[in-house]
């Protein structure tokens, strides 16, 4: 058997937590620059919030309401996270971190233990933490999902489903559209349905002729997902991406190329940090560049350059190196630029990187100054405290959290104190 752990409202939650005032109050969360609703709990839900609202449209409808706004603190997200992913590996051998708020758990063959029990504890044990969570197990993946969302719509107070008897599985195939199945997007959700597919439950009697004709090897796996066939592996260390981005639009509009160059080298430190955590290197990257498209009283303006890099790396001193090369490449003063970011590609094992005869750079020796700078920023809480001189510190293109909460667990001098 598969169990899907969810976190419910997370980021809400982790917003809850530590202001208990909030409870039964609508919250919403904002994404980058306060720009869109991300996240909001059941009572934002009930008063019409949509997912991907823009915060200014809202201001009539938050004031109305008193709705509790909050900026994205991925910091405190990150660290609750970490508690919830420990209670589940305490208490399962075998775990998947599938997301921020959501964990697969192989149970395996438990037919001595009884699973609304365990699911029941494992969920008392989380809310230890401080964060609601629904489960759901099936003995499939994609069954597992089903059940959690069934869990989540109409056993919202238990907040366990298992779906141990055929009937149960198909009030769920029949409960679930096939847009709202697990890997199934909009387009092959249109397909489907112009199939006469409307249901999970209607998919899953499909014959496996049609199938493997209609929908390939793809299909054939989810349908024997929905038939309680586990196809799809559990992954204990999730696989290497095969490319990396970060990007992010800047807190106000830039035009001077220094300021642009000092946010494209955290971007790019970023994203040199990220490689290293899987052990691969880079060969080639891509920087591109552009303003507001919504402000139709600026000239526009996008560019990318790709740069190949003549040995393959993972050194955050030659990342900024060849990135600012990008940069050179693409700027053009007279623009107000809006968003600048750094795509790596072509990624290789750290293992497999060829190095050219006449290579002059003491590789081994920018290798330990990375490690070196990540291990001192892992341990000061994941913040960049030891940075190369062209990050800067002015940080004119720092994101606008005018609604950020305190980093509880990780900062110090956020630290909740209690008066006796």
């Amino acid at each position: 058997m598969i169990a899907l752990v969810d976190c419910n409202n997370f980021y809400a939650s982790c917003e809850r937590l530590f202001q208990p005032a909030l409870r039964g109050k609508p919250i919403v969360v904002l994404s980058n620059n306060d720009g869109c609703v991300i996240a909001r709990n059941d009572e934002a839900k009930a008063i019409g919030i949509k997912m991907g609202a823009p915060a200014f449209l809202m201001q009539d409808q938050i004031s109305r309401h008193g709705v509790f706004v909050f900026s994205s603190n991925y910091t405190l997200y990150g660290s609750l996270s970490n508690r919830v992913m420990a209670v589940l590996q305490a208490n399962c051998e075998k775990t998947e971190q599938y997301s921020i708020d959501e964990a697969f758990l192989y149970l395996g063959d438990l037919k001595h233990i009884d699973l609304e029990k365990y699911a029941g504890e494992l969920r008392s044990k989380v809310n230890d933490v401080g964060i609601p969570v629904t489960i759901g197990i099936a003995t499939s993946k994609t069954l597992a999902k089903m059940a959690n969302r069934f869990a989540k719509k109409t056993k919202k107070d238990i907040g366990v489903h298992i779906l141990d008897s055929s009937d149960k599985v198909n009030e769920v195939l029949r409960f679930t559209e096939v847009a709202d199945i697990w890997g199934v997007g909009k387009q092959y959700a249109a397909v489907l349905k112009a199939h006469g597919f409307n249901t999970a439950y209607e998919l899953s009697l499909a014959p496996q002729e049609w199938i493997r004709k209609e929908m390939s090897v793809v299909g054939q796996r989810l349908w024997n997902e929905l038939h309680g066939m586990s196809c799809i592996e559990m992954e204990e260390e999730p696989p290497a991406k095969k490319n990396i981005c970060v990007a992010r639009s800047f807190g106000q509009l830039l035009s001077e190329k220094e300021d642009v160059r000092e946010a494209l080298a955290n971007y790019a430190a970023i994203a040199a940090s990220k490689l290293r955590q899987q052990n691969s290197c880079v060969t080639v990257l891509q920087v591109f560049l552009q303003t507001n498209v919504f402000r139709e009283q600026d000239r526009q303006y996008y560019r990318s350059a790709t740069v190949q890099l003549p040995v393959a790396s993972n050194s955050t001193k030659e990342i900024l190196h060849y990135s600012g090369i990008g940069l050179d490449r693409i700027w053009q003063n007279g623009y107000n630029f809006k968003k600048v970011g750094i795509l790596l590609l072509d990624l290789i094992p750290a293992d497999q990187v060829q190095y050219g005869m006449f290579d002059k750079i003491d590789r081994p020796k920018d290798n330990r100054l990375s490690k070196a700078m990540d291990s001192i920023n892992r341990h000061w809480g994941g913040k960049e405290l030891v940075k190369f001189a062209v990050q800067g510190y002015d940080r004119k293109w720092r994101l606008r959290q005018e609604r950020l909460s305190p980093c509880y667990t990780t900062k110090i001098s956020d630290i909740l104190t209690i008066k006796i």
